[in-house]
């Protein structure tokens, strides 16, 4: 098992900026990827920003430039920095652990954030 406590979520302005962090516990593997995806509503969940264990990031082409994704390995937690938020990036976010030797893939509770002036 494991558990994703993720926090930083909240109401910003356009142009904005928020922090998003997830800490990991129980069973987690060393090799493994940690991030972020989100969900709007009456849309799919789609990958925000990803990163390995040696620090490789996957960004979408939406976020490029605006976000970015840390993690520190020896307490199990990532960030996600978004800055210049806009309102096409108001969704729930959710925090993911992919476990490679397993194939195991977790979910937070996810956390509502929400660009509106």
């Amino acid at each position: 098992q494991v558990q994703l406590v993720e926090s930083g979520g909240g109401l910003v302005q356009p142009g904005g900026s928020l922090r998003l962090s997830c800490s990991a516990s129980g069973s987690i593997a060393r090799l493994n990827r940690m991030g972020w995806y989100r969900q709007a509503p009456g849309k799919q969940r789609d990958l925000v920003a990803t990163i390995s264990t040696g620090g490789d990031t996957i960004y979408a082409d939406s976020v490029k430039g605006r976000f970015t994704v840390s993690r520190d390995n020896t307490k199990n937690t990532v960030s996600l920095q978004m800055n210049n938020l806009k309102s096409e990036d108001t969704a729930v976010y959710y925090c993911n652990v992919f476990i490679y030797s397993t194939r195991e893939t977790w979910w937070g509770q996810g956390t509502q954030v929400t660009v509106s002036s």
